[in-house]
């Protein structure tokens, strides 16, 4: 008897996971150059079902029919994370006036000053410090500001959002210049966003010249690294060190 239950169990995480694999390839292939074939808000869904299903027919009493709620529930959570990190994309590109840009090369276009990208994890808009200071300043322009407060006006329907702000720079000066420029400029962007009266918590950090986008071999190059970078997670979990990943 225990053998034909835990078929059963194992049958049942099958089927959800046959279930929820379908429905994902069913939504159809979007061949732009900024999608993947399965968006975030699927593959959560699909990540979530699998675990729910799996936590559902180990718990002990009735495993089959656990299973099969687990992975509705699971599907939920992780459908619901994703839904909302695209939500989130399209909204804070729609109040910037730009689109979601997914392409990894990006960030190389020098005529690109404003990127909005996300990942399962988190949305990230890419600022470039020509646009949001002035030289040798770490204050954000005026121009620069209204532009950040449009993020500040999505966050408000997202309090539990958390924001973290990163400031880089090129490898001009010494280390230690540059950690306290870019801690500054990351912070001012973050003051920015918090007197705009939002509830979520923000945080702000330096990371000087590390992980550049490109060499710093030309004036070009330099300023492609030289950013400030707005990284939106669902939760604690989904944190990064934008410093190194």
């Amino acid at each position: 008897m225990k053998k034909l239950s835990l078929f059963k169990q194992i049958s049942s995480i099958s089927v959800v996971v046959a279930i929820l694999s379908g429905c994902a390839a069913t939504q159809g292939t979007n061949t732009s150059s900024n999608s993947t074939s399965m968006n975030k808000t699927q593959s959560g869904a699909l990540i979530g079902g699998i675990l729910g299903a799996v936590i559902g027919a180990s718990t002990s009493g009735g495993g089959a029919k656990r299973a099969v709620i687990g992975g509705a529930i699971g599907a939920a959570v992780g459908g619901g994370i994703g839904y909302s990190m695209d939500q989130q994309a399209k909204e804070v590109a729609q109040e910037l006036n730009t689109n979601v840009n997914n392409n990894p090369n990006a960030a190389l276009d020098p005529n690109s000053d404003l990127i909005v990208s996300n990942t399962d994890k988190y949305v990230k808009i890419m600022l470039r410090d020509s646009m949001v200071f002035e030289t040798n300043s770490a204050i954000p322009t005026a121009t620069a500001a209204r532009k950040i407060s449009k993020i500040s006006d999505v966050l408000r329907k997202y309090p539990n959002t958390i924001v973290q702000v990163v400031g880089f720079t090129d490898n001009r000066g010494s280390y230690e210049y540059n950690q306290q420029l870019s801690n500054q400029r990351a912070a001012n962007v973050g003051n920015t966003i918090y007197n705009s009266g939002i509830q979520n918590q923000i945080f702000s950090k330096g990371c000087s010249y590390n992980k550049p986008i490109a060499p710093n071999n030309t004036a070009q190059n330099m300023g492609l690294n030289r950013r400030v970078e707005i990284y939106l997670y669902a939760n604690q979990q989904s944190i990064i060190d934008a410093c190194v990943e």
